[in-house]
């Protein structure tokens, strides 16, 4: 065996640490942070999440979503409406959804760059076999 399971899953935390490195950086003009700009994506993809879906899919605790949530609102970029029952949905503003495009240009591009020594076969087998380790989602 030439690679040793903790050796790749090694590998994989360092590729994700240099992907938030670059992604920081180029989101940074955009006055956006990681986390910012993925809660933009979801709701691009999830329009009336809820806090508690928001918060697992960024990997963040309820609380920390929730202040998260509110600065946001509060920069103009989500805003917050209420739910069924207690619940508040969330749903991207038009500066949220404009910030949203132009950082998907910059995630792009660095994805296209991190894995420019790949084929496309190749590229396919690495999907699928990350999509082989993380097997269904536990939490579907």
């Amino acid at each position: 065996m030439k690679y040793r399971p903790g050796d790749v899953a090694l590998a994989v935390k360092r590729l994700q640490y240099r992907h938030h490195r670059a992604l920081s950086r180029a989101l940074a003009p955009l006055d956006l942070s990681l986390v910012q700009w993925d809660t933009l994506r979801h709701l691009h993809r999830r329009p009336d999440a809820s806090l508690h879906d928001l918060a697992v899919l960024t990997f963040q605790t309820d609380q920390s979503f929730g202040s998260l949530a509110t600065r946001m609102a509060e920069r103009g970029l989500i805003e917050r409406v209420p739910g069924p029952g207690r619940a508040v949905r969330h749903r991207l503003t038009d500066k949220g959804a404009r910030l949203r495009a132009e950082g998907q240009e910059l995630v792009d591009a660095i994805a296209e760059s991190s894995f420019q020594n790949l084929s496309a076969a190749e590229l396919d087998q690495l999907g699928e076999l990350l999509d082989r380790v993380l097997g269904p989602d536990p939490t579907a």
